[in-house]
């Protein structure tokens, strides 16, 4: 063991005179003479300045390549030229001896440690060993941990239970791809990596355990975006019995908002209760299901106003108009905006302003100006504003909007109060939607939920009474600044409706027994209540950072293409490991 009296971020002006031992790597080397130089030494905990003063000295370090991994005996001393950005400023260090711990053996490194951030993003993949001793990069995993900590003691304090749930478990049809193991004890059969611990924690519930958590990990074959991790990412996963939509509310509000106003970069926080906003309201006022409220931006429905104006793209559809109020942009920059959106959104929105008298000009003015009281009256027009319009398919014009809102929100200054954390629940989902692929009834959200209506409303449904796209569910999603935290419902444990539920999507009570088979049982032997949600953690500690990309708040992070470039996964396997596990690989016919 390499015992050390202080570490290099702790040593200050009163420790002037003592003789210390630090390790650390050696971080840069600034040669001023034969036998003198300065060398800065990094560890974990900081950085502390080194003065070469001797010919013995400057030939321990003079061959040492940077990020060497180097024990310093010496003298600390008052620095003669004070540095006020770091901590251990005031001081330096004099060595009387240095001793190679591990030394580095390239001469020239992949990136400069401390500013990693600006390589290429593959490059500090595949050195992210490295790329993890630049202090910007390793505040984001403290901060993790710190998080992950905090909201362990928060719900431990709210009377859950962290139990762990299994990591092998049967394939389920879930929302998104499994990753499958073979079972090699079972040729042709397969294991699945959960994509979430749902089955398990309601099954919790049945066997009488009042609230669980657990930061649990999850498994999904999903491409990768800034907010999403392919592979696997990890959830703040709970659950409560004999619970309500309101009981799961009441737990989160009370958990989250302290430590988003402690760990956060902003300090301000909504406090409880946060808003809440039915799922088809968010889309129609916000053009979104993960509004960002710190934008004050909304939009209105203008096609009885504009479907007869004389523009081709309004004749058809609707159109939804959003003013932005206060708006100095040029013709050429709302341009560039309405560009950077339709590139977004997949649809090209349009535009007109008034000037300061009022009179509308630029853009579609032409074709809107019969329509001008109408739309002051409407719209709330004021001298000065800027009005984006989105038209198409409902579902379209909705998108198209969202996004304006988003860039003019940000763009326009006035309209976004960036320094907060801004939390609400958006509710009231569908229980059923089309699926893209499948151009069939699908469920909308997590297939274990309980619809609104309960046993009734589904049978109506099934008899042809009562269109299934018109059925809600208790579920909910916890929206922060515009990133979906996480998915949440009050479930259902009752056979009945679960057959019930399921027959809707094509599957009969068979197909929900053989897929389900635990569940199914242990409900029919009484299952109480239940409710939970599970907020993402790396999403969670993304939005504390002020990061824009997930990958830098994840230790170690695949790419957007689902490899591990540092430990080189996915990889093949010999053929013996194939034939244990009664595998045969398949070639493409391209190859």
């Amino acid at each position: 063991m390499q015992n050390r009296t202080h570490t290099c971020g702790e040593l200050r002006l009163a420790d002037a005179g003592k003789t210390v031992r630090l390790c650390g790597w050696m971080e840069n080397v600034r040669e001023v003479s034969g036998s003198l130089a300065f060398v800065i030494l990094r560890d974990f905990y900081g950085s502390t300045q080194l003065v070469i003063e001797t010919e013995d000295m400057m030939a321990a370090v003079k061959d040492l390549n940077k990020e060497s991994t180097i024990a310093v005996d010496g003298v600390v001393r008052e620095r003669a030229s004070k540095n006020p950005k770091i901590p251990t400023g005031d001081i330096e260090v004099v060595p009387t001896a240095i001793e190679v711990l591990g030394r580095c053996r390239y001469n020239a490194l992949p990136f400069q440690v401390n500013r990693s951030r600006e390589a290429d993003e593959s490059l500090r993949l595949k050195y992210r060993y490295l790329d993890l001793r630049n202090p910007d990069v390793k505040k984001n995993i403290v901060l993790r941990c710190n998080v992950v900590a905090a909201l362990r003691q928060a719900m431990q304090a709210h009377d859950f239970l962290e139990i762990t749930t299994p990591i092998l478990t049967a394939s389920s049809p879930e929302g998104a791809r499994d990753y499958l193991v073979p079972a090699r004890k079972h040729p042709g059969k397969f294991y699945a990596l959960p994509q979430a611990p749902q089955q398990f924690k309601q099954l919790l519930m049945t066997s009488g355990f009042d609230r669980y958590f657990q930061i649990a990990p999850c498994f999904r074959d999903e491409d990768a975006r800034g907010d999403r991790s392919p592979g696997e990412f990890y959830q703040l996963d709970m659950e409560m019995a004999f619970a309500s939509q309101e009981d799961v509310f009441a737990v989160l509000e009370d958990v989250l908002p302290p430590i988003f106003a402690k760990y956060g970069t902003y300090d301000i926080a909504s406090t409880a209760p946060f808003r809440r906003i039915k799922y088809l309201d968010a889309l129609e006022t916000y053009g979104s299901d993960k509004p960002d409220l710190r934008i004050d931006l909304t939009a209105k429905d203008v096609t009885a106003l504009l479907s007869d104006c004389g523009f081709e793209p309004f004749a058809e559809g609707e159109v939804k108009a959003i003013p932005v109020s206060n708006c100095g942009l040029t013709r050429k920059q709302i341009e560039k905006l309405l560009s950077d959106c339709e590139v977004t959104a997949g649809v090209k929105s349009y535009w007109f302003k008034t000037d300061e008298t009022g009179a509308i000009a630029g853009g579609v003015a032409k074709f809107v100006q019969e329509k001008k009281e109408e739309l002051t009256e409407a719209l709330s027009l004021t001298p000065n504003t800027l009005v984006i319009l989105c038209s198409g398919k409902k579902a379209l014009a909705q998108k198209a909007a969202g996004v304006a809102i988003k860039t003019f929100g940000a763009a326009v200054p006035g309209h976004m109060d960036k320094e907060r954390y801004e939390f609400c629940w958006i509710v009231d989902f569908p229980m059923y939607e089309i699926g893209e692929e499948s151009g069939e009834l699908e469920f909308c959200h997590n297939p274990f939920s309980m619809p609104n209506g309960g046993l009734e409303i589904l049978q109506k449904a099934a008899a042809g009474e009562v269109d299934p796209l018109t059925i809600n569910a208790f579920q909910y999603d916890l929206v922060c600044n515009g990133v979906e935290l996480s998915s949440g419902a009050v479930r259902n444990h009752d056979p009945e409706i679960m057959i019930e539920a399921f027959q809707l999507v094509r599957l009969g009570e068979e197909d929900v027994k053989a897929k389900f088979p635990a569940m199914y049982n242990a409900f029919c032997y009484g299952a109480p209540p239940h409710a939970g949600i599970a907020p993402g953690v790396d999403r969670m500690v993304m939005l504390l950072a002020g990061e824009d990309s997930i990958r830098e708040v994840i230790p170690f992070p695949m790419n957007k293409n689902a490899q591990d470039v540092m430990m080189g996964a996915p990889s093949v396997v010999d053929q013996k490991q194939l034939d244990e596990l009664h595998i045969a690989l398949v070639k493409d016919e391209e190859e």
